[in-house]
């Protein structure tokens, strides 16, 4: 037993520096696709409640066609599809734009909802003081959308965060891959997918931690 506990403790000396190395990519993949899912999916938000007819009707189609599709089929159209137009993304960036504009659909939906669940008087009242629409929606509608909007983009930043393990089949650089590195080199895949899973736990328990304060105040109004 002292034997195989040495060997897991000089394992674990060997792989823990490597995987929370790769982590800290997954973190940095998470933040960018998440910057972009947020700018995306505000403009779509937008679109899909302005007046014009066609943003509307180019919003609700973009949102419908990305729910529809799964994360890990458009990182294969942008990784693999694009360099047949000779359009070339290396795995890391083509993962966080595939994962920023598929997440983008889910935001744009949380961000109208928000933007909904404010009284259109409050538009109308600002329209009446002389603000135009973009200035009204930018200083009166969306500082308080996004209030009501806060906890469920916390939720998505845990899926998001979750989700960048799909990068590692274009073998994008995250925790994952290193995982499955380790895992194949080592024979030992229970030891190190359970290490790495243990790593996913440590990065998202902040992010829940903070949605479940954000939904606690909140609900105290």
């Amino acid at each position: 037993m002292s034997d195989l506990l040495a060997t897991y403790e000089e394992h674990l000396a060997e792989w823990l520096p490597q995987l929370i190395a790769a982590a800290g990519n997954t973190l940095r993949m998470t933040a960018l696709a998440f910057v972009l899912a947020f700018a995306v999916g505000l403009v779509l938000a937008l679109a899909k409640v302005s007046p014009v007819a066609p943003l509307r009707l180019f919003a609700t189609g973009y949102i419908e066609v990305m729910r529809g599709i799964p994360a890990l089929a458009v990182l294969f159209l942008i990784y693999f599809g694009l360099a047949d137009f000779g359009i070339v993304f290396d795995a890391f960036p083509a993962a966080v734009v595939g994962l920023g504009l598929n997440g983008a659909a889910y935001m744009a939906e949380v961000f109208r909802a928000g933007i909904q669940s404010i009284h259109a008087g409050q538009m109308e009242a600002a329209l009446t003081v002389g603000m135009t629409p973009l200035a009204a929606m930018r200083w009166v509608i969306f500082p308080q959308a996004l209030r009501v909007t806060l906890p469920p983009l916390a939720n998505f930043g845990i899926a998001l965060l979750k989700d960048t393990s799909v990068a590692s089949i274009i073998s994008a650089p995250e925790l994952m891959l290193r995982a499955r590195d380790l895992a194949s080199s080592s024979f030992q895949p229970m030891e190190v997918f359970l290490l790495a899973a243990a790593i996913y736990l440590v990065m998202s328990l902040p992010i829940a931690f903070l949605t479940r304060r954000l939904e606690a105040r909140f609900a105290r109004g």
